[in-house]
């Protein structure tokens, strides 16, 4: 399930959606905010254009609000439910959340964005550039 092939592992690792050969980002760190958007322009094993079109990626805004109000309903079950917090400590605990986790979800968010579109190739070095 998360092995080189699977949608999972392009999504969690940021790989390349259609050969799984190396990292679409600049910097594969998230939390080096200054880079957290800089990607390649091109995979340098498969040639794929990793925008596809101009804006491509505003799509992957809606992946992210979809992935914010998961973190924020698991803040808020973990705090309020599991650990019997006040409402306000709940709150608090999904603004945190939110906050720490941003450089991660608009990561993740893109990553699920373009693996929508893109599959996993077997025979990329088959593929004419």
């Amino acid at each position: 399930m998360f092995k080189k092939g699977s949608k999972l592992y392009s999504i969690v690792t940021g790989c390349c959606p259609r050969c799984h050969m190396e990292s679409m980002y600049v910097d594969k760190n998230p939390f080096h905010l200054a880079k957290i958007y800089k990607m390649h322009d091109n995979c340098s094993h498969c040639g794929l254009h990793y925008k596809i079109e101009p804006a491509f990626f505003y799509g992957a805004m809606y992946v992210s609000y979809g992935l914010g109000v998961a973190f924020s309903i698991a803040a808020f079950v973990i705090s309020f439910v599991f650990f019997e917090t006040s409402i306000e400590t709940a709150f608090i605990t999904i603004v945190v959340t939110l906050i720490g986790l941003m450089p991660i979800q608009m990561r993740i968010s893109r990553n699920i964005w373009i693996n929508i579109f893109i599959k996993y190739r077997k025979d990329w070095r088959d593929i004419k550039h």
